[in-house]
């Protein structure tokens, strides 16, 4: 790594594990909302914690979504093992479930 600008070290790492970026989403019932996805994606996942918020691991990507403190609004966040495709396919399908 040495000797490669910051910018590719940064291009290679987000190409390894593309994101969606935190993506904001007002709802009407957040606690609600966590509870129905643990219950959805949870009995699936390789692993599920609530340090911050609801976090959900799956072999090949995983998503945390979490309460603002200051607003009626969860946070979603979804990352991929390098398949860009993958990560935008779980972020619809994630957004689906938030906005119904």
């Amino acid at each position: 790594k040495a000797g490669k600008p910051l910018s590719q070290l940064v291009d290679e790492r987000m190409r390894a594990f593309p994101a969606s970026g935190e993506i904001n989403n007002t709802v009407a019932d957040a606690p609600a909302l966590l509870e129905e996805l643990e219950a959805h994606y949870g009995p699936d996942a390789l692993n599920v914690d609530h340090t911050d918020g609801l976090s959900v691991d799956f072999a090949q990507w995983r998503f945390n979504v979490r309460m603002s403190n200051t607003e009626p609004l969860v946070r979603l966040n979804v990352e991929s093992r390098g398949d860009t495709e993958l990560m935008q396919e779980k972020t619809q399908e994630l957004l689906a479930i938030i906005k119904d």
